[in-house]
């Protein structure tokens, strides 16, 4: 029997992960930018976290989420996405005391769905959570963020933004009131899951992928009719904002997210170069979720991105990262090992990339140079090293050139663009 990995998983190495890091590291680094800390949540919550915080009419809650009960009899929940954990922690770490509270987070999520193109049971996503401001202009903030981070991987030109408002609780009411009304004349139409959520949550009818709920979809009640003055000049804020900014958006009257408390603002962003499932990050204002798992009535705002479908469009539209050049060193002769390894060490001291092969000829070790396609080669036989030298191959232009042994990292310093330093 040959074992593999359990089916919707993957191992990630060579040039998939060089594209995985590039899209955590880039979220990182802009987040740092915008003054946002970075949390780690467990892995596994109550199963109630989740169920509370992402909603029990959801998709991810009522058939995707991995549950278990532990020996002590209670029931825990492989975390299938990050508001709920980071909420959570908000609550039950007291960071109420410190608002607004800016946090960003990476990791594994866990999923039970299909798994299809870019899409796994463990998937990876990098997020960002603001807990305590209420403005519009946090919303903006976020989007600005959110777009930085694509534009830095270079998926401008293959991402579009689309945004909607949910309203307030007030304008959200009368929203859900005209979309059972109009539901009902086709309750009898409705796939069954529609058929649940008109009862619990109606606006998630709205996000069916059933394609008989769609064409009953097109002429339901548009949100924005339903807008009281408060939610329209909130919405309007945002996207004045946007376009004060130069960031382009597209309002979609039937875009929804899944959890059951959302508010105002929802957006995605989507491309059209990963087929159907287009969305790459997505997120919106969940002003009463921290109320519904516990905490004081605090605003929040958040997106989550996955690491996956972003690493993946890299490849599709020919962004993938180029991987650091190393740098090669070469003993001709097995007298030359300690030798090289302490020129090795030194290199990498200084900040260099480098690799050496531990066996075979200088021809065998010159080829396993070209195979990782090191920039450069140091060569060092007896006679050079006796003088205090060593030989430096340029691999691109074939140049070589003698170099003193303890001038080598300055030496090398050319070698850094190449090195992605």
């Amino acid at each position: 029997m040959k074992i593999q990995p359990a089916r919707g998983t993957r191992d990630i190495y060579g040039k998939d992960l060089s594209a995985f890091m590039f899209v955590q590291n880039t979220a990182r680094d802009f987040a740092k930018r915008y003054g946002f800390g970075e949390i780690q949540t467990p892995v596994f919550e109550s199963t109630e976290v989740f169920a509370r915080g992402v909603g029990e009419t959801s998709d991810i809650v009522s058939k995707e989420m991995y549950t278990f009960t532990d020996r002590g009899g209670e029931s825990f929940t492989l975390r299938p996405e990050g508001t709920a954990g980071v909420v959570r922690a908000f609550i039950s770490e007291g960071m109420e005391q410190n608002q607004p509270v800016k946090l960003m987070y990476a990791g594994p999520m866990f999923r039970y769905e299909r798994p299809q193109k870019g899409r796994y049971r463990q998937l990876h996503q990098v997020g960002v959570e603001v807990l305590g401001a209420s403005a519009p202009q946090t919303d903006v903030e976020v989007l600005c963020l959110a777009w930085d981070f694509l534009s830095a991987l270079g998926l401008k030109p293959y991402i579009r933004l689309e945004l909607n408002t949910l309203g307030d609780v007030e304008s959200r009411a009368a929203y859900r009131d005209a979309l059972v009304a109009y539901f009902e004349q086709y309750k009898d139409r409705l796939s069954e899951d529609s058929r649940v959520r008109l009862a619990k949550n109606p606006l998630r009818i709205l996000d069916s992928k059933d394609e008989g709920d769609k064409k009953i979809v097109e002429n339901a009640p548009a949100m924005t009719d339903y807008l009281n003055d408060e939610s329209r000049q909130f919405f309007d804020a945002v996207k004045n904002g946007l376009t004060e900014m130069g960031i382009p958006f597209t309002v979609n009257p039937r875009l929804v997210r899944g959890l059951d408390y959302y508010r105002h603002t929802v957006f995605e962003f989507i491309t059209d170069s990963l087929g159907a499932q287009g969305t790459v990050l997505a997120g919106g204002r969940y002003d009463g979720l921290v109320e519904e798992l516990g905490g004081p009535k605090t605003a929040g705002i958040g997106f989550g991105a996955g690491i996956d479908r972003l690493a993946l469009l890299l490849q599709e539209v020919g962004k993938q990262p180029e991987e650091p050049r190393p740098i090669a060193v070469v003993p001709v002769g097995d007298d030359m090992t300690l030798p090289v390894m302490k020129i090795a060490h030194d290199l990498r001291q200084a900040g260099f990339v480098v690799d050496m092969a531990y066996s075979g000829n200088m021809g065998k070790r010159m080829k396993k140079a070209n195979k990782i396609n090191a920039c450069a080669a140091v060569i060092l036989g007896s006679d050079e090293y006796a003088k205090g030298v060593a030989a430096v191959r340029d691999l691109d232009t074939g140049d070589q050139s003698e170099v003193e042994i303890a001038g080598l990292p300055d030496f090398m310093q050319k070698y850094r663009a190449a090195q992605g330093m």
